[in-house]
């Protein structure tokens, strides 16, 4: 048993089978947070399935360029103190074109080495809205799967290292519209 099984609204949180007593609303445990587009993204939101593609701005799933800037999407992970659990933001981060261009290579070559590479994390994450823009490593251990960014100082590098408490997780759920505190407070 870990620690955070001792508090009962993390019991709650990781029951898929308990429905709140207010609006029968259920929950089955961590949920991560992702970003459609860097936060320097000035066109508005990319629907569907299709790149946007405006000027000389491109926007798809993965990748993103503005004008001469070039952005990933990456993971950034942060352990949940008191648990075996992880959070993670799906954030983007600007990289230089170099790496830009070395990433889109594994695509077609996984076996092909990527990073660690440098970049700037492109969105303000909730706890940590001083951290955009702040300096973070990429990796990448598994060429199917998102780059990895790790903060390389300051409070997120301290939160990636230390973990984040209970709390902390579910302001995060809050500050993203998400306020799901009153649904775990009783039974």
């Amino acid at each position: 048993m870990t620690l955070l099984a001792l508090d009962s609204r993390w019991r709650r949180f990781n029951d898929p089978n308990r429905a709140c007593p207010c609006c029968g609303r259920r929950f089955s445990g961590i949920f991560d947070i992702g970003f459609d587009a860097p936060d320097a993204w000035p066109h508005g939101e990319r629907l569907g399935e299709d790149d946007l593609d405006i000027e000389n701005d491109r926007l798809g799933p993965e990748f993103c360029r503005i004008g001469a800037r070039y952005f990933l999407r990456a993971v950034l992970t942060l352990p949940l103190r008191g648990s075996e659990d992880w959070f993670s933001f799906g954030p983007w981060a600007e990289v230089p074109e170099p790496v830009f261009r070395a990433y889109l290579a594994t695509i077609e070559h996984p076996d092909q080495p990527f990073g660690p590479a440098e970049g700037l994390l492109a969105n303000a994450l909730p706890l940590f809205e001083d951290e955009a823009e702040s300096a973070v490593t990429l990796t990448l251990p598994d060429p199917s799967q998102r780059p990895r960014l790790t903060a390389t100082d300051g409070p997120l590098a301290e939160a990636q290292a230390q973990g984040i408490s209970f709390d902390d997780l579910l302001e995060i759920y809050a500050a993203c519209g998400d306020d799901i505190r009153p649904h775990l407070a009783a039974d």
